[in-house]
């Protein structure tokens, strides 16, 4: 109902309203005839989308069937920090031309405004800036608008102070006095800065300021809400009809659940969830937040969108069943036969249901090349948050074939202009803000290049929102490679190769098994060793099952591949049932290694413990090369601005499953069972916890709190989870579905590391051209020892050709010396005989005399600190700077599961290019000992 108002005349002439109370609006009744709004807010903290993402936007809501579009980009300028200036005229043509758009698609626009980060609200200039600001915007044709107050603080000026009785009366009076302004709007809608529950002091029952706005606002003016949190894992009946009681008006949630802008390795593709459609008659309209990457909401918009559908006119009771054919199901379905026309788009919602359905819609956006004349749209990375807010924002044998390596070509941009050429004005954001382009570029024939990652760059800031800008090089795809998923292009035959449909494991449907059972079946493609390719090349092994040469066609994406994306990627409070089942299958192994200790017994008569560790190991190495298979099949999609939108995120946890996946590896038969696993349980334990790893996914704290998603659990799972910066790997620059594999050495490695060892032992380049009668020479002095009398901390790096670098480690270096000394110095003498001193010295005879003198004494000072040697060296052919923190981050897992605390490295003094390479690694150089070699610089690293 609309009220009288009273007007005064306060300071300055400028007359403000004094709000009458307002009729509370009883729960689930609606008060009006306004329609429920329901759609999408852009109001995230981050690069805002572009104005042909929003249009699409548009077109997606039209065909779900969505209706309310609000623009509140927090990092438009002219939205929150500098909301006193006007639009330009070239803004204002942008504005105007999405307002068009909105309504050509039957959606509602609303323009959102934040004045309250500085707004003095007794100053009648400020209120008349605002009102002249919202009336441009009225001039573009938008008739929905929206004033926020949140992420602020609620201290008043002290002019305000000596008009407004509270902030809340303060924030109330002017909006009561723009909606009237702008002609009571149809649709106007207030953020308070108690837009929570855990926001409202002291509680939401008891909060003067939810009881001022109650009292005061203009009936109107809807309140909007995120719930009990900022990122709320339930919205229930019981909240709503509390904060309704409060507010008088029944509130507009605005959903957080898939907004990820407080976490820079978070992203929501789980379905709508945690909301019964029962609220939908006690809710003035439902408009989600989503994740900053425009590309990654399609899951998140669709689901809502059923949500919405299966409840729409607010008359039948919600049942969230665990099947659309249990008896209850059915029941309401005969139920609505027969019924009013008007309830035929009604159905039952079901999450697991709605998430199939967006997948499957989803799916076919992936092989959809973007027009020929469209760019590119960079990504709409996040930025990370500072406070709280509410657009949240001897080597064995093993028993199975280990090689996993997957490869294709890189990847290129497809139709991508210059970053110099000019682009439409509908592909820019609307904002003022500038975005600084860091990295280098090169420019050939009127194309600018990246100027790809060296191979010992291992933190280069190659970030990927610079894609789209950057990312225009020629192609490097030899012309003869064919479109990976043209339909016309047939896949290449493969012997016995199985039929994935029948595979128990390998379901097309989303919902697989949780990982509360046993699970100690495993699948048909276990058997990693069988398969070929016909294709005239030697296969090679890749970590999907499936041997494959760089020239072959990669299969595109699948059901399968997006059901597990989603379900690494899930919500912010819930991990998908196969990302739980790695979780748990992990922390088992972990807890659990001890039967495959070295202090284990491992004879034919295997114990039934051993047996099963090796068979969830197996599981675990199973399910891991599935997400390694996925990465490539998106790497390889034709829908670039999918691909740039998800390939941080996919990068990241295929790295982090990869080095767990290598860790578990080493786990069998390496770990000391007195010293990894006797204190399990206890706080002081190295790497053992007994505990759930979800545990903190309870939705008690917001999910800010605990950082990292998915791939943050495993890192804390992990012996070095505090070595931070070995889990910082930027996706390469352009993209690349190459995937190179570290797992532990074995005997058959020993001529791959040498030659690695040999081929970048002169500054990084090849030095086999200085000792061409002694190959090993090089090998036998710098990595023999290591591979020799410490395997069990030796990892190596393969790439489609073979060993392309190695991590090599000694868990007690003082034993390790010693027994250096004692047996592998006598073999070298007697294989390579002392060269005469009084000749000059080449670098064969330099090397050989080394081996005839005695080797330094450590001092106890080092090894008390850093007990550990390593020696890490990667080939020049790797173009990916990240694999050698994580080769450093497998060797050191190792190593501190049997007790270190520090490692140290030995480099010559002249050495610059391992001193960086080191240095990067975060080694510091260790302070100058006596006894330490003149000519070489002993560099450090705690664990």
């Amino acid at each position: 109902m609309v009220r009288k108002v009273k007007t005064s005349t306060i300071s300055g002439g400028v007359q403000r309203g004094e709000p009458t109370d307002v009729q509370e609006a009883k729960p689930g009744v609606m008060a009006d005839k306004r329609r429920f709004l329901c759609g999408v807010v852009e109001g995230f903290y981050g690069r805002p989308w572009t104005m042909e993402q929003r249009k699409e936007l548009f077109r997606r809501m039209k065909r779900w069937g969505l209706n309310t579009y609000m623009y509140a980009p927090k990092d438009d300028s002219k939205h929150r920090v500098f909301w006193r200036e006007m639009y330009s005229v070239e803004e204002a043509d942008q504005l105007m031309a999405l307002v068009s758009a909105a309504r050509e698609h039957e959606i509602e626009f609303v323009y959102a405004i934040s004045p309250g980060l500085d707004m003095s609200f007794s100053n009648p200039k400020e209120v008349a800036t605002l009102k002249r600001k919202l009336e441009q915007v009225a001039q573009f044709g938008c008739h929905g608008f929206a004033l926020l107050y949140d992420d602020i603080e609620q201290n008043m000026c002290p002019a305000d102070k000596e008009v407004f009785s509270s902030f809340a009366y303060a924030q109330v009076s002017v909006t009561n006095e723009v909606f009237q302004h702008l002609g009571e709007p149809s649709t106007f809608l207030f953020c308070p800065t108690e837009y929570c529950g855990s926001l409202s002091f002291p509680s939401v029952i008891q909060s003067p300021y939810l009881q001022t706005v109650g009292e005061k606002l203009l009936p109107g003016i809807d309140v909007l809400w995120t719930g009990p949190k900022v990122v709320s894992k339930e919205v229930s009946l019981e909240s709503i009809e509390e904060v309704s009681k409060m507010i008088k008006r029944r509130p507009v949630i605005w959903d957080n659940i898939h907004a990820n802008d407080y976490d820079q390795k978070r992203l929501f593709l789980g379905p709508f969830k945690g909301r019964s459609t029962e609220l939908i008659p006690r809710l003035g309209g439902v408009l989600t937040n989503p994740n900053c990457e425009f590309e990654a909401n399609y899951v998140a918009i669709h689901t809502l969108a059923t949500w919405y559908r299966s409840n729409m006119h607010g008359v039948r009771k919600d049942a969230v069943l665990e099947s659309e054919d249990s008896a209850v199901a059915v029941q309401i379905k005969l139920e609505n036969e027969g019924s009013d026309e008007e309830l035929e788009t009604d159905f039952l919602y079901s999450p697991r249901a709605a998430l199939r359905l967006a997948l499957t819609d989803w799916l076919q956006d992936f092989g959809l090349r973007p027009a020929a004349a469209a760019v590119i749209a960079p990504r709409s990375g996040s930025q990370v948050a500072i406070t709280p807010r509410l657009s949240v924002s001897g080597p064995r044998a093993p028993s199975e074939t280990f090689n996993t390596t997957v490869y294709t070509h890189p990847i290129t941009s497809i139709n991508s202009s210059s970053p110099g050429s000019s682009t439409s004005r509908d592909e820019e954001p609307m904002e003022t803000a500038s975005f600084k382009v860091g990295d280098a570029v090169a420019e050939q024939d009127g194309v600018r290049a990246v100027e790809g990652p060296k191979p010992m760059d291992t933190d280069r800031e190659n970030s990927i929102d610079r894609i789209s800008r950057n990312v225009t090089q020629q192609s490097r795809v030899p012309s003869e490679r064919v479109d990976l998923l043209h339909p016309s292009i047939e896949r290449l035959p493969k012997e016995n190769e199985p039929d994935v449909e029948k595979d128990e494991n390998d379901n097309a449907d989303v919902d697989v098994d949780d990982g509360e059972g046993s699970g100690l079946e495993l699948s048909k493609d276990i058997a990693l060793d069988q398969r070929q390719v016909h294709s005239g090349f030697a296969p090679m092994q890749t970590d999907d099952g499936l041997e494959t040469h760089p020239n072959c066609v990669i299969e595109p994406v699948t059901m399968e591949d997006l059901g597990l994306l989603a379900d690494l990627f899930y919500l912010p409070y819930e991990h998908g049932p196969r990302a739980v089942q790695l979780l748990r299958n992990f922390h088992w192994l972990k807890v659990n290694s001890g039967s495959v200790g070295v202090s284990k017994d491992d004879d034919e008569s295997i114990s039934a413990q051993v047996e099963e560790w090796r068979t969830r190991a197996a599981l675990f190495d199973q399910l891991s090369c599935r997400v390694t298979q996925m990465f490539t099949r998106l790497s390889n999609i034709a829908n670039r601005r999918i691909l740039y939108d998800l390939y941080p995120y996919i990068w990241d946890i295929k790295s982090i499953i990869s080095l767990v996946k290598s860790f578990v590896k080493w786990l069998d038969g390496r770990v000391q069972s007195e010293v990894y696993c006797s204190d399990a349980g206890s706080d002081s334990a190295p790497c053992c916890r007994e505990k759930d790893p979800s545990q903190f996914l309870t939705g008690d704290q917001e999910p800010w709190v605990f950082r990292g998603g998915l791939a943050g659990e495993f890192q804390r799972m992990l012996p070095i989870d505090g070595a931070n910066d070995l889990f910082f790997q930027p996706p390469p620059l352009p993209p690349s579905a190459k995937v190179y594999t570290i797992r532990p050495y074995l005997n058959t490695d020993e001529s791959g590391v040498y030659r690695v060892c040999r081929e970048t032992y002169a500054d990084g380049m090849d030095a086999s051209p200085l000792v061409p009668e002694k190959p090993d020479l090089i090998g036998d002095w710098m990595v023999g020892g290591l591979i020799t009398l410490s395997p069990d901390y030796c990892f190596v790096l393969e790439d489609e050709y073979g060993i392309c670098g190695y991590a090599l480690g000694a868990v007690h270096a003082m034993e390790f010396n010693c027994r250096f000394a004692s047996s592998w110095l006598p073999t070298m003498q007697d294989k390579y005989r002392r060269p005469d001193t009084a000749e000059k010295l080449s670098l064969s005879l330099e090397l050989m005399l080394n081996f005839h003198s005695e080797p330094p004494v450590l001092p106890a000072a080092l090894t008390s600190h850093f007990p550990s040697l390593v020696r890490l060296d990667i080939h020049s052919r790797v173009n990916d700077p990240s694999v050698a923190k994580s080769m450093l981050g497998c060797l050191l897992s190792s190593l501190k599961a049997n007790g270190s605390q520090g490692v140290f490295c030995e480099v010559k003094l002249l050495d610059k290019r391992s001193l960086d390479f080191y240095a990067r690694l975060g080694f510091v150089e260790a302070p100058k000992m006596d006894g330490l070699p003149k000519d070489l610089i002993f560099l450090c690293r705690p664990i």
